[in-house]
């Protein structure tokens, strides 16, 4: 609409135009003095008012192309005086300029955003030009670290502190690195990562320095002290059923002492019980053994196994300590013979952790019971399932019961599952869970 408004007056001032030549040019030929006068004076109006008509625009524009060099988008434009294609065109740029004022409230918004959020992190940031060496940013983390005051060129460090200044930032790094900087002879342990990048033609280097000191003093804290809870908590697992057993065949002996005849000693019950307790042993010096390295172990001791043997080890090391519990323990194979390869100190470690979380879950059940089985899979390898009837696992914690440190036990380290499965990788098998709140969990060794 604009332009048909626009065009049509032009045509016309263009049309009066040319009958006011048409006149003057009328008078000329035919030498009348009114026709020249009355011609040339319409002519040179018309002349006058096209040139406004023209110009004026011309200046509206050339007024909002100077306010958009100079930045100044709160000028306003009358919408309300002039032609209605002026009003219109006024109208255009008051658009213009309130949606660049929008942006760039937005912007400003989220640079201050932005100066926030890195004024809070406690990380260390600073961007500077490669050439000028000019701060454009530093947060105060940074200036805490480094106990500088605010500078403005990085050139002050350099007078300042020219070693620290070498290791910061006259040095390009394509990954992260830790490094140890000197702070008034005081040794400070930082990672410093950085980048580069381009604006226009101007270079830039952001650097950013994490103090990694302190966490590191409580990372290690917290490993040695996670480190002795573990420990302590796997020891006592098998030390439990040791103890328990010892403890039967003590009064075994007692029993007899006092009464030889009313309480016979069975050699071959004490026999057996001795070599659990021996043979248990063993195995929790080997755990321990190879948990403090279990990282780094590459070797086994395997050795061939038959089921029966590895199923009644485990039996006679758990059954006096479920005498005073309301939980049964079986163990099912229908091949006792059956063989295969493992570290069976390792895989008794296993097991017994598992037991020991099945009669955690099944204490609030009516005739507990717990079933470990032996069998052969469809490729005719071994896995040993454990199963048990008791409440189950939560779905939302499935995911992370074989995190290490995760537990659901007020007194849990929250290590033998995580365990568990390390063991199992390290025998190139896995374990599996399966979990419901009406038929308990199964947990399946894959070997």
């Amino acid at each position: 609409m604009i332009y048909k408004s626009y065009i049509a007056a032009l045509l016309l001032w263009v049309l009066l135009l040319l009958a006011g030549l048409t006149g003057l040019a009328w008078g000329i030929v035919n030498a009348n003095i009114y026709f020249i006068l009355g011609g040339g004076g319409f002519t040179l109006f018309v002349l006058f008012n096209l040139y406004r008509y023209l110009t004026r625009r011309f200046v509206a524009m050339d007024d909002f192309f100077e306010a958009v060099k100079y930045r100044d988008f709160s000028r306003w434009f009358s919408e309300k005086h002039g032609p209605q294609d002026i009003r219109r065109l006024h109208k255009g740029f008051n658009n213009v300029n309130k949606t660049i004022k929008n942006i760039n409230n937005e912007r400003q918004a989220q640079f201050v955003y932005l100066q926030k959020i890195l004024e809070m992190v406690d990380v260390g940031i600073i961007a500077y030009n490669l050439d000028s060496g000019q701060v454009l940013w530093a947060n105060e983390s940074l200036l805490n670290t480094l106990d500088l005051p605010n500078f403005k060129n990085i050139g002050f460090v350099e007078k300042r502190r020219p070693q620290l200044y070498d290791e910061l930032f006259d040095t390009y790094r394509n990954e992260a690195v830790s490094t140890e900087i000197t702070l008034r002879h005081e040794n400070l342990k930082v990672l410093i990562s950085e980048t580069v990048f381009q604006v226009e033609e101007d270079a830039f280097k952001l650097v950013v320095l994490q103090n990694i000191e302190n966490t590191l003093n409580q990372t290690e804290s917290d490993a040695w002290k996670k480190l002795l809870s573990v420990m302590t908590h796997e020891i006592m697992n098998s030390i439990a059923p040791i103890s328990s057993l010892a403890e039967t065949l003590q009064n075994h002996i007692q029993n007899n002492q006092q009464n030889a005849a009313l309480h016979p000693l069975e050699l071959d019950d004490l026999n057996a019980g001795i070599s659990s307790i021996k043979k248990r042993s063993e195995g929790l010096m080997k755990f321990a053994k190879t948990y403090r390295s279990l990282s780094k172990v590459t070797h086994l001791n395997l050795e061939t196994v038959k089921v029966g043997e590895l199923f009644k080890s485990i039996s006679d090391l758990m059954q006096p300590s479920l005498a005073d519990k309301n939980v049964t323990l079986h163990f099912k194979t229908e091949n006792p013979e059956m063989l295969f390869e493992i570290d069976s100190y390792l895989i008794e470690q296993v097991l017994i952790n598992l037991i020991l979380n099945a009669i955690d879950a099944t204490q609030q059940v009516k005739n507990a019971k717990i079933v470990v089985t032996a069998s052969q899979n469809s490729k005719g390898k071994v896995q040993i399932k454990v199963r048990d009837n008791g409440s189950g696992i939560p779905e939302e914690i499935r995911e992370s019961i074989f995190i290490p440190f995760f537990s659901t036990k007020k007194t849990g380290s929250g290590i033998g599952l995580s365990l568990s499965k390390q063991i199992m990788t390290l025998h190139k098998g896995k374990i599996q869970l399966q979990s419901d709140a009406e038929n308990g969990t199964d947990f399946t060794l894959q070997f």
